[in-house]
């Protein structure tokens, strides 16, 4: 099973594209340690041939034309890309899908609750429901991924409820939303029957059941958006904590590493990681104390085989 890291930051890219912070300049200069990402997704193939992508980021395209095993192999036109995995209804997991409308055959799965934000909005109905299937997962069930022509791809998944909120674009007017674990915010199980990994790209908080399912775990892509809660309010950057924006932070009591300390997971990788965190800078003390704490900071391109 081949697991390529198509996208690494959180919505926004790195550098955003209004950004003028410090760690956005050194990425605009091409700075070997402030290496660029754009926003996060992830492609998984049990065959090198078929792909199936986790997220359809904004920058889609861009991830697609960066790495030839997801570009049209054969006759005038084809795609490799067989589904989409949706583990939220957030712009920066969907919006991508807008660049997968030239009436090519795929499958998108996701929870009903995701996949209803879809129907809900017109702009999706360009993905012509005669050649784009819409597939209800059910939480906590393992469920095959298919190929266009209906065979198994040789790959199953399982969505789980992950502690987050609604996408910030259903949100009500100055009241904060609830965080709850539901249909809303998922995390999803990829296994080719002998290997197992797990990508949570957005987690408010590490509960029980989550901590009982990835203990053990070989491969585990992780919410890394901010490295401290009111990091974007110390920057002057923004209004809002990490958890009023559905993420736990990486470091604390409370955060991320803490969190995985005894969990025993053999590769622990972050994503999904937002612009103004340190982290993101090879040279940061944050990223030393990341990197001393067993993680691994994703970035585009990055592959892993299981």
């Amino acid at each position: 099973m081949r697991v390529v890291v198509l996208g690494a930051a959180a919505g926004g890219g790195f550098p955003q594209w209004n950004s003028n912070a410090p760690g956005c300049r050194r990425a605009r200069a091409k700075d070997p340690k402030a290496r660029a990402r754009t926003q996060a997704s992830v492609a998984v193939s049990a065959d090198s041939k078929h792909w199936f992508l986790l997220n359809a980021s904004p920058d889609l395209r861009a991830q697609i034309e960066a790495n030839p095993p997801l570009q049209p192999q054969e006759g005038l036109r084809s795609s490799p890309i067989a589904g989409v995995v949706l583990s939220n209804g957030d712009v920066d997991a969907i919006a991508g899908l807008l660049h997968l409308r030239e009436r090519q055959p795929f499958t998108i799965y996701s929870t009903g609750r995701i996949l209803a934000i879809l129907a809900a909005n017109p702009i999706f109905e360009v993905l012509a429901h005669d050649v784009v299937k819409r597939q209800v997962v059910p939480l906590n069930t393992s469920w095959p991924l298919l190929l266009p022509s209906g065979k198994a791809a040789g790959l199953s998944i399982e969505l789980f409820p992950t502690l987050g909120k609604v996408p910030l674009y259903l949100e009500t007017a100055d009241q904060a939303p609830a965080l709850v674990e539901g249909e809303d915010t998922v995390g999803v199980a990829v296994s080719d029957g002998s290997h197992t990994f797990y990508f949570v790209p957005s987690c408010a908080g590490m509960t029980a059941s989550l901590r009982a399912r990835l203990a053990g775990a070989e491969l585990v892509f992780f919410d890394g958006t901010l490295w401290t809660d009111d990091e974007m309010i110390r920057a002057g950057i923004g209004s809002k904590t990490g958890l009023r924006m559905g993420h736990m932070s990486i470091s604390g009591p409370d955060g991320t590493m803490a969190a995985f300390s005894s969990l025993g997971v053999r590769k622990k990788v972050l994503i999904h990681i937002n612009n103004s965190n340190p982290v993101l800078l090879d040279d940061s003390p944050e990223r030393e104390i990341a990197e001393a704490a067993g993680w691994t900071v994703a970035y585009d391109g990055m592959e892993v085989t299981l």
